[in-house]
């Protein structure tokens, strides 16, 4: 079979040849099987879209960006154990963009409701609703579903070619297949005799997908089990290819500058540039500028020596300032959504009442890897390489930008230095196109400068919430939220799709109205502002702001009724969802809630359900000579299903480490139109000497497997602002904390 290399660089081609001297796999367990983008020539067969086999052995085709996550790892792992081949010897591609690599989870998040509803019902609903991403082309990565995505589905693709190869070698060895067992990729007879699964290969394409039952968990030998990463080796000795290592033949390098307030350019003086060794051509982008040259170094130095004249901002109001007044006006407006509605809660009835508004900032996604991607346009068509957490879109959106047809289009997905939802925009994939319109057959590659990164960013949006809460006989029984903000799935959806709902946007919301409380009376509205930034998914989305909001409330909830803000969110956890309650109960028993704290510390608690995952955190602050150190986090989860736990740990350590970092100080702001964070001094994250020592417990209480990848997020912030509360006893209800309060670096 051919090399990786080769599989990608012609499997991704539409409408050619696929896969040289092997068969693809799987089971598609949908009503109506799509399209199979892989082509086979002459004498080789395709059964599906994600598992190739040949004489070099299996390839997974992996329909999921790898960004960091190691999703790539997991995803072999789900294969291995039901196709019975070593884990260690599948290699995985990026797939290439396509309906088939439809995530079938990210519709079924969509669903209104309670998300920790374990139900039947409940479930088969959200699953109909899942397979309807088909329709719209929701090849994303993103929502941490990429397990849930691939749980049953590679486990069902892998037992299902593992049983069609079976039905080969009975027919060929003349027994019956179930006098027939599978080990390390060959079919072996009960006489010994062995068939390698690439000389069944071709033969096993005809044959109708069988009945099938995969293992019990007690019978894995992979899930379940800390793995090396796969990536690891590349990663560290700086082989593994990024966007920003794409090297071809005869390439170029751009840099772009574009209008910093997204507004327009009124004109450009580039002669200086031009004469500068080495710039080959200055590109009009319309709202700015490109400059093409033999280097990336020389081309960031040559734009910044264009002399460019903008138009001025529109779309939006200038001024940080101005942009919160809109979002405060928006509560006086038409409510957008009412997710939850139950009981009584425009009146007290003669509870103790609690009230208080919260604010967080705009932020930016700030990833280590800047916007990079290199294109060339030639007689074949277009060729993409870039990170993307959405390649159908990008590929599509780079298609009208070159001018070609979509089956024109080869679109190749790097790894990614860090995403965090950045990368499911088209904008950097579609400007290298264009740049690589006006030099037609030389390969461009287009990186950008921290500066233009930073200041053309979709942000996640700042948001003002306002809650009333009730308390009776210690315990919380009202809950009324509203929350206004701009809409990001508006934005997104409208430069993904080309339109968009006009209401509601549940993500103002999300994280408020799914909280696993057992509050008899509760509301939740939102308000969607009418202002246009630039706005995107930003890592755990509306949970990232809304879980702040949430569990900083109920901890002013709790401290008004007199009650240990732990103790208080137990009686209120325990009748109504016990995997809530019991990650909960894992981080009292962590760390030792209950014993004797040292002098000068405080502590703080937090419980969020995100993408079907409740965590649990408990930090610790000290006060350091006025200065507030973060000593030590506790951190609890419960996704379900622990498929690599070395990794789950790592993920819920990063996304703790994301939450703090915006919290204490990451903040985007406006003047004239334009940000006024430029680069990481303007713009710092949480160094590693002030991140806390953490410790991780995994729970698998819970019915059905969670997501990982965002959930630590929503947490960190309200864990941090109550240990502040605990330890100064200053209730802080705005982001960034830096703000209000000095912390040690």
């Amino acid at each position: 079979m051919a090399s990786i290399g080769k599989i990608a660089r012609r499997t991704f081609l539409f409408g050619a040849v696929a896969v040289a001297g092997g068969a693809a796999f799987g089971a598609w367990y949908v009503s109506r099987p799509l399209a199979n983008p892989l082509r086979p020539g002459a004498g080789e067969t395709a059964m599906n879209a994600f598992v190739v086999i040949g004489e070099d052995g299996v390839t997974l085709v992996a329909p999921r960006a790898e960004m960091g996550q190691g999703v790539q790892t997991t995803w072999a792992a789900l294969l291995a154990e039901e196709l019975d081949v070593a884990w260690e010897d599948v290699r995985v591609i990026h797939g290439p963009p396509a309906t088939a690599y439809y995530n079938t989870v990210l519709g079924k998040e969509a669903v209104a409701g309670s998300g920790y509803d374990t139900s039947a019902l409940a479930h088969n609903f959200g699953e109909l609703v899942g397979k309807a991403g088909r329709f719209f082309d929701l090849q994303v990565t993103g929502g941490s579903t990429s397990m849930k995505d691939g749980y049953e589905r590679l486990r069902i693709t892998g037992a299902a070619t593992r049983e069609a190869l079976k039905q080969v070698a009975a027919r060929r060895l003349g027994i019956a297949v179930p006098q027939l067992t599978t080990e390390n990729g060959q079919v072996i007879a009960a006489d010994g005799r062995a068939l390698p699964y690439a000389a069944l290969a071709a033969a096993a394409g005809g044959i109708e997908t069988p009945e099938i039952v995969l293992r019990p968990r007690s019978e894995w030998k992979y899930l379940g089990t800390s793995l090396p990463r796969i990536d690891m080796v590349a990663k560290c000795t700086g082989t593994a290819e990024f966007a920003i290592d794409v090297r071809l033949e005869g390439m170029r390098f751009a840099a772009v500058r574009r209008a910093p307030h997204r507004g327009g350019m009124h004109d450009f003086d580039s002669r200086a540039a031009e004469r500068m060794p080495g710039v080959e051509k200055i590109v009009d982008l319309g709202d700015g500028i490109a400059v093409i040259a033999t280097n990336t170094w020389l081309a960031q130095r040559a734009a910044d020596a264009v002399e460019i004249r903008w138009q001025g901002a529109s779309g939006y109001p200038s001024t940080t300032e101005a942009m919160f007044e809109a979002m405060a006006e928006a509560f006086d407006g038409e409510v957008d959504s009412t997710l939850r509605d139950d009981g009584q809660t425009d009146t007290v009835n003669g509870y103790l009442e609690v009230s208080a508004e919260y604010r967080v900032p705009f932020v930016a996604h700030a990833p280590m890897e800047p916007m990079t991607a290199a294109a060339l346009i030639d007689a074949e068509g277009l060729k993409i390489w870039a990170g993307s957490q959405a390649p159908l879109f990008a590929a599509r959106a780079c298609a009208e930008a070159a001018g070609v047809s979509d089956d024109r289009v080869q679109f190749t997905t790097t790894y990614m230095g860090g995403a965090f939802g950045r990368r499911g925009e088209l904008d950097f994939a579609v400007i290298a196109t264009r740049i690589a319109r006006a030099v037609p057959g030389t390969p461009v590659q287009v990186t950008w400068s921290r500066e233009e990164d930073m200041t053309h960013d979709f942000y996640r949006p700042g948001a003002i919430a306002r809650l009333r809460g009730g308390i009776a006989g210690g315990k919380a029984v009202m809950f009324d939220a509203q929350v206004s903000a701009p809409s990001v799935t508006r934005q997104v959806m409208r430069r993904w799709m080309g339109t968009a709902p006009s209401r509601p946007d549940g993500i103002i919301v999300e994280g408020l109205a799914d909280q696993p409380y057992r509050i008899p009376n509760y509301r939740v509205r939102g308000y969607a502002a009418d202002i246009q930034p630039p706005l995107g998914y930003w890592r755990s989305v509306g949970h990232s702001h809304n879980g702040f909001f949430h569990e900083s409330f109920i901890d002013e909830m709790a401290n008004a009724a007199g009650a240990d803000p732990l103790d208080f969110r137990m009686r209120l956890t325990r009748e109504e969802w016990e995997p809530a309650y019991g990650v909960l109960e894992a981080v009292r028993e962590m760390s030792d809630w209950d014993g004797a704290r040292p002098e000068g510390t405080g502590r703080g608690v937090a419980l969020c359900y995100s993408y079907g995952t409740p965590v649990a955190v408990v930090l610790e602050v000290a006060d350091r000579e006025g200065r507030v150190a973060l000593t030590r986090a506790w951190v609890a989860a419960d996704p379900g299903v622990a498929l690599d736990p070395r990794n789950i740990e790592a993920q819920l350590t990063g996304g703790l480490a994301f939450g703090l970092s915006a919290a204490i100080g990451e903040e985007i702001t406006f003047a004239r139109g334009i940000v006024q964070q430029r680069n990481f001094p303007d713009y710092e994250p949480l160094r590693i000497t002030a991140m806390p020592e953490v410790s991780v417990r995994l729970l698998e209480r819970q019915a059905r497997i969670g997501g990982i990848g965002e959930v630590a997020v929503p947490p960190a912030a309200p864990a941090l602002a109550n240990a502040l509360f605990d330890l100064t006893g200053e209730r802080l209800r705005t982001l960034p904390l830096r703000h209000r309060v000095d912390f040690v670096t």
